[in-house]
């Protein structure tokens, strides 16, 4: 079966939203996919809005404007109110529940979630910039559409040097942090369905 995915990942500027949207679409491109990144700004300082869209796929991908996702990865309120109604039937987000009330997460089956409290992971990790590589773990752990060796391979392409070592620590911590939730809460351990391209037999 054809592998395709779409997510938007979305978070307050300076949160690393378009870091690790950059950091998929390289390990998309390293597993031989066919990938888009599309950063969208907001005001241009720390404390505005920042998300962008990423869509990997082995075949041609029609279109890198994805109004409706497949997946979500949430790092603060406003982006969940932006985005959770736009999210697919059997779709999953994976949601920073240290800046998002778990109560406001749609409830009911329609979507499926997994809370991960990213700051409270960075703190125990000793740094508190890695809220966005452990939320990018999760999500890795929760899809399986690229590795995370090959997302950990990919660190040196966007960020400096010093900081790959913490930052591989922190895409693993998120990574084992969704993993544990997923045992514990089998529905929201699901998949999202690869969706088939036309083109597919």
């Amino acid at each position: 079966m054809k592998r395709y995915m779409d997510v938007i990942m979305a978070g307050f500027g300076g949160q690393g939203v378009l870091l690790i949207g950059n950091l998929l679409a390289y390990a998309g491109m390293r597993e031989k996919m066919n990938v888009t990144y599309i950063p969208v700004y907001g005001v241009e300082m720390r404390g505005g809005t920042a998300n962008c869209t990423v869509v990997l796929s082995d075949e041609e991908i029609g279109s890198p404007l994805i109004n409706s996702p497949k997946s979500l990865i949430i790092l603060n309120r406003p982006s969940l109110d932006k985005f959770q109604g736009r999210l697919v039937d059997g779709g999953l987000e994976i949601v920073n529940s240290s800046l998002v009330e778990p109560e406001l997460v749609e409830k009911g089956g329609r979507v499926r979630c997994v809370l991960v409290p990213a700051n409270k992971l960075a703190d125990e990790l000793g740094n508190a910039r890695a809220v966005n590589t452990i939320m990018l773990g999760a999500y890795v752990a929760a899809t399986g559409m690229v590795n995370l060796a090959t997302v950990e391979g990919c660190l040196a392409s966007v960020m400096k040097p010093k900081i790959v070592d913490i930052n591989v620590k922190a895409l693993r911590m998120g990574a084992d942090y969704a993993k544990k939730q997923m045992a514990a809460a089998p529905v929201a351990a699901k998949k999202p369905a690869v969706k088939k391209s036309a083109t597919a037999k």
